[in-house]
């Protein structure tokens, strides 16, 4: 069962939105709210990215087909005397 309160409520938000013009539909202030937020969230994870990515020293291994490359590999074993 719906109380007069209820009932008197519904009628209100019934009215506002036969009001309501269905062809002007806008985020508003809180959709620009939340994109600049998410903008600001990836420019700063871009810039953290871009620090980290400076600290990576990234030396590319010859190809397999030179003579010393799987020489240095293998550590030399230890001399006992």
């Amino acid at each position: 069962m719906m109380s007069a309160t209820s009932t008197l409520a519904l009628t209100h938000f019934v009215t506002l939105a036969d009001t309501f013009d269905k062809d002007k539909v806008t985020p508003g202030v809180l959709g620009f709210i939340v994109f600049a937020v998410i903008g600001g969230a990836v420019w700063l994870l871009m810039k953290s990215m871009n620090k980290h990515m400076k600290k990576v020293d990234f030396e590319e291994q010859p190809q397999g087909g030179e003579a010393g490359g799987t020489a240095s590999a293998v550590a030399p074993e230890p001399k006992t005397g």
